[in-house]
């Protein structure tokens, strides 16, 4: 099975070598490894041309301007031939060196897709866990339930069949598009109960307080658009279970350090 995996990048100098290397050093040999570059000012262009020879051919980039963040990842969409597409940013980096082989043996020809769990880490220490994304099965985005975007590993034919990110959507075009993947057209997916990525806070979407707002108008429109039903306290029911859990692992965090 061969696996894409598609890194968006913009002046990202300062972290884009540790998401480079997290993918050289995957245990998994069949991957096509896509950098779309954003035509960045500051050395990460040079930064890809230091690692590619080291893919002996697995890599593929460009480097030219996009529309934001998901017409990029459209972009490496295009590009991509695998039989499976993920994503990780360039801030981004997978958790430990075996994340793609356990995510190819999680898959078999009853699931579309796979997603598991995620740590959200210090913007400069990736070691220092600020809070955790716990996973679990499907249940309806309605309960305020959805993947975790960065650990979603979709069959490339879904993509052909019904879209890629809807880039009017910017903060929560990737909402949108495992909505409309999920709960739309029902495709079939497994949770897999594994850390899979590191992901640095202060992302499109968790950036700052305006950014969270947006993102809730914007979910409203996702299931609008997708002549989905949803309840005015819906935000309430998507984000409590995120401040419980934030709670939760705060004071383990502090039970394990005293």
């Amino acid at each position: 099975m061969l696996v894409s995996i598609i890194t968006v990048a913009f002046n990202s100098e300062q972290t884009i070598r540790k998401t480079i290397e997290s993918v050289l050093n995957q245990t998994y040999p069949d991957i096509e490894y896509i950098i779309v570059d954003g035509a960045s000012k500051d050395n990460t262009v040079d930064i890809i041309k230091e690692y590619e020879p080291q893919f002996e051919g697995r890599m593929k980039w460009i480097s030219e301007p996009d529309k934001g963040l998901y017409d990029a990842m459209n972009k490496g969409i295009r590009m991509a031939t695998g039989d499976v597409v993920g994503i990780l940013n360039s801030d981004d980096l997978f958790m430990d060196n075996r994340v793609l082989a356990d995510i190819v043996a999680a898959f078999d020809k009853q699931t579309d897709a796979v997603f598991g769990n995620l740590y959200f880490v210090d913007q400069e220490n990736v070691e220092q866990i600020v809070r955790v994304w716990k996973g679990s099965p499907y249940k309806s985005f309605k309960s305020g339930w959805h993947p975790a975007h960065p650990t979603f590993y979709v069959r490339r034919e879904v993509y052909k069949k019904y879209g890629v990110f809807d880039t009017t959507f910017d903060v929560s075009a990737d909402f949108e598009l495992m909505l409309r993947f999920i709960e739309k057209h029902q495709i079939r997916t497994k949770y897999f109960d594994r850390y899979m990525v590191r992901m640095r806070m202060g992302g499109e979407s968790t950036g700052s307080i305006k950014n969270i707002i947006r993102g809730n108008k914007n979910i409203f429109r996702a299931f609008r658009k997708n002549e989905i039903s949803v309840s005015l306290f819906y935000p309430i029911q998507r984000l409590l279970p995120k401040v419980i859990d934030r709670i939760g692992f705060m004071m383990g965090f502090r039970k394990i350090n005293k």
